[in-house]
């Protein structure tokens, strides 16, 4: 049978790293209490004790930057645009022209 992966909160898991520092309890007491895994608790130490209360913060799923992806490119001037998109329609009216046999001028 499958098993499924549980998530836990921040808090869940700093309040289980502060049930083993504080109070002083054993891992297996901790996960016990809070019927969690004990090596989830184990690792939860380990991480805060290295890196701190951050350490416990979920990352998953959190991008590095401001956005994803390819940067977009500088927007045109609407002046621009609309060259562009002229220039567009022109080249369709000749394609479309050459695809019905049409001589253009």
């Amino acid at each position: 049978m499958a098993r499924i992966l549980q998530s836990y909160t921040t808090e869940m898991k700093l309040k289980a790293v502060q049930m083993y520092i504080e109070a002083g309890m054993g891992y297996k007491r901790v996960a016990r209490e809070l019927n969690i895994p004990e090596p989830s608790v184990r690792r939860w130490v380990k991480r805060y004790e290295k890196e701190g209360a951050s350490a416990l913060e979920e990352k998953r799923g959190k991008t590095k930057g401001l956005t994803k992806g390819r940067p977009r490119k500088n927007p045109l001037s609407p002046e621009e645009e609309l060259v562009r998109l002229r220039a567009e329609n022109e080249y369709l009216k000749k394609l479309w022209a050459l695809q019905r046999g049409q001589r253009i001028e």
